[in-house]
């Protein structure tokens, strides 16, 4: 008898203590944190490197040709094979020793134009939170601005979180593309008139374009140092949001000759989005020759909702990019010893477009 009530007492105990014990245990297995991995394992989250990118990385002689091919109507063409492809360094044909169409996470420095005109100023601002759109989690950004003078940003974030509320507080300058009494020639007016007797200047005529008073030149080199430390398995580009107006040598310490140089020589490509609507003058041809140089795109934008598209088609073209690396070879005599060495990229299918830079600096090869 004894030992059936002890039995009994010992199922009862079971009964009502043993689903609290497993609670209490749960909850302490829910507090108590995971063992720490050993010290020198990886990242859980962070990426392995891919064949391609493993070799760009430990190979310092690799020439590295990121390449955009379109069709005729300007889409992309993906599906080309590396013996597709012809490369020639200083005319020489080389065999191409890396071939990926994989894309490679991006470090890019935006670059806005902060001295627009105000209807223009107002679009790019209220654009600017859509380029987040194109990025993918291991994207990293630096968000600067430029004018007279480079204004650089909180540094290079992938975060994008962070990056838009960057992007949100970004307040561009503005001007009117009215001139004040007494311009053209800055010359002081009684009731509208020159002290010198000239005829009056109405409201009307005196719209023009902003005068030429920013350092395009100096913000990009700028941008390229920011740039030239990020790591060469990553796709590098200066992303210029600009209306194309360069001050030239009275704002600019540096020339388009040697600024294009850092930025080849550092394989760091630039990509711009034209704002403004005077697409047919010559404002745009700064952007254009460092864009077509450098193996990067330019697009044009007249509205907010334009510019917000061309964002995506921006950092899109960026990531979807063949990769083509070779060890030069066959160079001899006195085109080995340059400084600089030309390129060409050419595909065997018909009516295609090929954008890519073309030439390399020597420095650029021991980055």
């Amino acid at each position: 008898m004894k030992s059936l009530r002890k039995i009994a007492g010992i199922t009862s105990f079971l009964f009502f203590a043993a689903p609290a014990l497993w609670l209490g245990f749960a909850a302490r297995a829910h507090q108590e944190p995971a063992p720490a991995p050993p010290q020198n394992a990886p990242a859980p989250d962070a990426p392995r490197l891919s064949e391609a990118r493993a070799k760009i990385t430990v190979n310092a002689n690799l020439v590295v040709l990121p390449v955009t091919v379109k069709d005729r109507s300007g889409r992309l063409v993906p599906d080309l094979g590396k013996d597709e492809f012809r490369v020639f360094d200083d005319g020489v044909e080389q065999r191409i020793d890396v071939f990926t169409t994989e894309g490679f996470p991006l470090s890019m420095v935006i670059l806005i134009d902060n001295d627009l005109k105000d209807k223009d100023a107002k679009a790019v601002g209220n654009s600017l939170d859509a380029i987040i759109g194109g990025m993918s989690n291991l994207d990293e950004a630096f968000v600067c601005r430029f004018d007279e003078f480079f204004h650089p940003g909180k540094g290079f974030t992938s975060n994008q979180d962070a990056l838009l509320l960057q992007l949100k507080r970004t307040k561009l300058e503005s001007h009117t593309a009215l001139i004040p009494p007494g311009d053209p020639f800055n010359q002081p007016t009684i009731n509208g008139h020159a002290v010198d007797g000239s005829p009056a200047v109405t409201g009307a005529t005196r719209t023009i374009f902003a005068a030429p008073t920013k350092a395009l030149d100096d913000a990009i080199f700028a941008a390229a140092e920011l740039l030239k430390t990020r790591p060469r398995n990553r796709r590098k580009i200066i992303f210029v949001i600009s209306d194309g107006i360069d001050g030239g040598k009275k704002y600019n310490s540096n020339t388009y000759d040697n600024t294009v140089k850092e930025v080849l020589a550092h394989s760091i490509s630039v990509f711009a989005v034209g704002v403004g609507s005077a697409f047919f003058d010559r404002k745009f041809e700064r952007l254009s020759e460092y864009a077509h140089a450098t193996g990067g795109d330019i697009y044009y934008a007249a509205s907010e909702d334009s510019m917000e598209d061309l964002y995506s088609r921006v950092t899109e073209e960026a990531r979807n990019e063949y990769t083509l690396a070779y060890i030069p070879q066959g160079i001899k005599g006195e085109q080995n010893s340059k400084d600089y060495h030309s390129v060409e990229v050419r595909v065997k299918r018909e009516g295609l477009t090929i954008l890519t830079r073309n030439r390399y600096y020597t420095g650029g090869i021991t980055q």
